[in-house]
């Protein structure tokens, strides 16, 4: 039960905001207003303080090599099957890589390790990576693509971290722990109520851009569709637990550290998916039901993983 209590407020807050949507309460710019809200606001003052309070002693070992050979394996399969086996555009692939290998650890990752691990110190070396490693190499790539003439500029994509609020709250937050750096309560406070909106935000969103993509009902679903939606779940679902098991044998961790690797990977697609594919513009519908499904099918892989090797 405590694998599930973690996922309903998940559900409950997506489902809010697909039904506000609905009945016409936020207007038909909520899904893009909140997405930008959450994406130059709410996000960065989130990662900023959790980042800013997370020690980096634990940013090295076994247990991430293990948890990055999964991440690299997945995402990279699945930015090159993106354009191999569905035709996506360029600019679209990052989004399909990010759908496939980029795992929930913020608002589900942490009830989920507190539940099933016990403790959350090796879902902040994850987060690291994710923020630190992971998400620049997307935004970069989505940063190129959003130029019109598809060119790679040096300077431009240099001042990424400078423009990107995401990427330049994480590296500031990094600084600041390994500064052993405090925020005033006056800094503080403010920061911790706007970061505190970024999760709920984030699901109404998602749940609003669900109401504005779903199809038709004289209009059936396209096989196409259903198909890359049925690949990025196996992806993220099974593929990337599974290498990260083999991968955490290979370098001999022991059953705690097999085990979390493995429940980190099994965690859905984060919303975090979404947000960055709705603020560059593309792979919006393949990002938002990404995210539903799996995280609506992960509890199966994670209650597998817990009794498994729990």
């Amino acid at each position: 039960m405590s694998l599930v209590a973690a996922f309903v407020p998940i559900w409950i807050l997506t489902a809010v905001g697909y039904a506000a949507c609905r009945w016409g309460l936020l207007g038909e710019a909520a899904a893009s207003v909140l997405g930008r809200f959450v994406f130059h606001l709410a996000m960065p003052a989130a990662l900023f303080l959790a980042l800013s309070r997370m020690p980096l002693s634990g940013f090295a070992g076994r247990s991430l090599l293990a948890f990055a050979v999964s991440t690299v394996a997945v995402v990279g399969f699945g930015w090159a099957g993106a354009s191999r086996l569905f035709g996506r555009e360029p600019g679209e692939r990052p989004i399909w890589g990010m759908a496939a290998g980029y795992v929930n650890s913020a608002n589900l990752g942490i009830p989920i390790a507190t539940q099933v691990l016990g403790d959350v110190s090796f879902l902040a070396v994850v987060v690291l990576l994710q923020v630190l490693v992971v998400a620049p190499v997307i935004l970069v790539a989505l940063d190129r693509h959003s130029d019109p003439a598809g060119r790679i500029r040096v300077r431009r994509i240099a001042s990424l971290p400078v423009r990107n609020p995401v990427i330049l709250a994480s590296l500031l937050g990094v600084a600041c722990s390994a500064a052993g750096l405090r925020l005033p309560s006056a800094a503080a406070a403010p920061l911790t109520l706007l970061a505190g909106a970024a999760v709920p935000a984030a699901l109404v969103a998602l749940g609003a851009s669900l109401h504005r993509t779903a199809p038709s009902r004289a209009e059936p679903a396209e096989p196409a569709g259903a198909a890359e939606l049925a690949a990025v779940s196996a992806l993220k679902l099974v593929a990337q637990p599974v290498i990260a098991y083999a991968a955490g044998l290979a370098l001999h961790l022991s059953a705690p550290q097999l085990l979390a690797v493995v429940v980190c990977a099994g965690l859905p697609t984060a919303q975090n998916t979404f947000i960055f594919a709705q603020e560059y513009g593309v792979g919006e519908a393949v990002a938002n039901r990404a995210v539903v499904v799996t995280t609506t099918l992960s509890l199966a892989t994670l209650a597998v993983a817990a009794t498994l090797l729990g």
